[in-house]
């Protein structure tokens, strides 16, 4: 269910505004409702925005330095030290960049040079001055000339891939014009002194390496930094959304907070410099929504977020349909031992990591329990145990527990559809409260009258005895049913309004819910996929097994692990996904769910 909220009031003179968003920053139980903000508060919101953004992509390169084999000590925090790390990494990442781009080239030109061998360049110097003229070509092996060893004093160095490399000696002879040839540039430097270039180079970027891994040791105060941007954020943002008023000498601020914290408020602002008052929120106003719920929905509220949040005149349907995606969950990956498998991994992650787990993976934990525990409750309905049938087994004990639960694929596709009828019924009656609770009880009564018909038919249907199909009985019920659904579908319009309402209604009806119950089938087909999947990586694993009292186990035992991993994740990814699928789209549709709630967010 969505908490009771309050509206509150604050009214402050002006020099003392500060302080008071201090304090109202210091008791956290405050949601400001936003406004419109100037210019300069913007300027100042992004500034602090862009800070934060560059702390935080600083965080995420440092956190990569983390060597989780050798922890690096960490420094004690220091905000001031964290804003300038940013910065560091900055200058690490410019200094490093400009060494890998010396050091590309200067692999280049190892490359290049490395065909002809290593000589001093001094020595083509040496011969320049003399008088001798050293140039070099690479052809390929068919278009080389021995005569050219004649003419131009040509010496191949080298055959490689193909190509002929080779120096030509002269005095003053523009060979490459003579020869139509391309001169190959040499580097001015040794092969020898390139190779210890590129060493140095290397040694120049591992240290700047070094100096990134040590800057890792001021991650608390990185982190501290952010906490500050992040404050500062919350701050300015708060601060933008407050009014001035009596020009500019007081100022207004509007905010929310749950009706059981009304008396905590009141007696810690009483002895603050500010006038407030809270009031109950108007049908206008938007709204922040905090859920209320027992432990159980509790756990399934991160999947009603992953939707949208109720507005706050809605009926929050978290608790409504928690059973049936428990439910749903179960019956899609369908097998015992994969439910106790969730279970078990669940349960050793809560206790073996008790102090680390946060709040919220703890209960995401916990959720996984539940979910395992359904799907080894629901898994006891075809007998699966990781692809065994678990009923094949010819022990009392299990033949008598088969003959109470055991449901085949005829009574599973059934249960699937009976389950969609089930929950589509319990939304549209969610859809009578949800009327009712926002616009009154008589914009209801259509969907009254649509729930009293569609029961009364599935009673005829299941217990004609009882009631026959559109005997005396049944056409007393359908008589007002039809009233309700074709003349008061909307109140205080034109029957003949009402009329045309009412068949377009009967339309989408007829068309729309046939639809929703056959969604439900998946329900059926992935647990019955999941099986068979399961069944033939018990096959593989025995059939592929070599007849070796040695090898076989171990090889059975792989195939076994790899298969039933692979087949438990993507089974338990389609578990997840097909019931929210069906909670979101079915269940939500015919509940007639709005959404569009924002989240309680107290400014602290």
């Amino acid at each position: 269910m969505v908490a009771k909220m309050k509206k509150f009031l604050f009214l402050a003179y002006h020099k003392d505004y500060d302080s008071f968003l201090h304090d109202l920053r210091d008791l956290g139980l405050i949601h400001v409702a936003e406004t419109d903000r100037t210019a300069e508060d913007s300027d100042e919101l992004n500034e602090f925005i862009v800070g934060f953004k560059q702390l935080r992509e600083a965080q995420k390169i440092l956190n990569r330095q983390i060597d989780k084999k050798s922890e690096i000590p960490q420094n004690e925090p220091d905000i001031e030290l964290g804003k300038k790390i940013p910065y560091k990494i900055e200058h690490i990442q410019n200094e490093k960049a400009l060494l890998n781009q010396q050091l590309q080239v200067s692999i280049k030109e190892r490359d290049a040079l490395q065909p002809w061998g290593d000589f001093d360049p001094e020595n083509i110097e040496r011969l320049k001055r003399a008088g001798y003229k050293l140039d070099f070509f690479i052809v390929p092996d068919n278009q080389y000339n021995p005569e050219w060893e004649q003419t131009y004093d040509a010496v191949i160095v080298k055959k490689e891939a193909s190509r002929t490399y080779f120096v030509t000696v002269t005095k003053n002879a523009e060979v490459a014009d003579e020869l139509n040839l391309e001169l190959v540039k040499i580097p001015e430097v040794s092969l020898n002194q390139l190779n210890d270039l590129i060493a140095s180079l290397r040694e120049k970027i591992r240290h700047q390496d070094e100096k990134l891994k040590e800057l890792a040791a001021d991650l608390p105060s990185l982190n501290a930094a952010m906490k500050d941007f992040e404050q500062r954020i919350n701050f300015t943002k708060v601060r933008q959304s407050t009014t001035s008023v009596a020009d500019n000498k007081l100022m207004l601020l509007q905010g929310w907070a749950p009706v059981d914290n009304e008396k905590e408020i009141s007696d810690y602002l009483e002895s603050r410099a500010v006038y407030f008052e809270a009031s109950d929120p108007t049908p206008e106003d938007n709204v922040p929504i905090k859920f209320k719920n027992n432990k159980f929905a509790r756990l399934f509220e991160p999947i009603a977020e992953l939707y949208m949040l109720p507005k706050y005149n809605e009926i929050d349907l978290t608790p409504y349909f928690a059973p049936f995606y428990m439910v749903f969950f179960g019956l899609s990956l369908g097998d015992i031992g994969y439910g106790l498998f969730l279970l078990l991994i669940a349960s050793a992650a809560k206790i073996l990591q008790r102090n680390k787990l946060s709040n919220t993976m703890k209960a995401i934990l916990s959720l996984v329990q539940v979910l395992g525990a359904s799907t080894m409750a629901t898994g006891l309905l075809t007998g699966g145990f990781f692809g065994f049938a678990l009923y094949d087994l010819d022990w009392p004990i299990v033949q008598a527990l088969k003959e109470k639960v055991f449901f085949d694929n005829n009574k599973m596709f059934m249960l699937s559809l009976v389950l969609g009828v089930i929950q589509i019924l319990f939304g549209m009656i969610m859809k009578i409260f949800n009327r009712t609770k926002q616009q009154g009880f008589k914009y209801s009564l259509s969907t009254i009258g649509w729930v009293v018909l569609l029961i009364s038919f599935i009673v005829s249907a299941l217990l004609p005895d009882v009631l026959p199909m559109f005997g005396t009985i049944h056409l007393i019920i359908l008589a007002p049913a039809a009233l309700l659904i074709y003349f008061y579908n909307m109140p205080g319009k034109n029957p003949l309004i009402n009329l045309g309402a009412g068949l377009w209604d009967t339309y989408n009806m007829a068309t729309g819910l046939l639809g929703d119950i056959l969604s439900y089938v998946r329900l059926f087909a992935l647990g019955l996929s999941g099986g068979i999947l399961a069944s033939v990586f018990n096959s593989l694993a025995a059939g592929m097994s070599p007849d070796n009292a040695i090898v076989k186990p171990i090889v059975y035992v792989l195939i076994f692990l790899i298969g039933h991993a692979i087949n438990i994740f993507m089974n338990t990814l389609g578990a997840i996904v097909h019931p929210v699928r069906l909670t979101f789209v079915e269940f939500y549709k015919n509940s007639e769910f709005e959404g569009g709630g924002k989240k309680y967010n107290p400014f602290k």
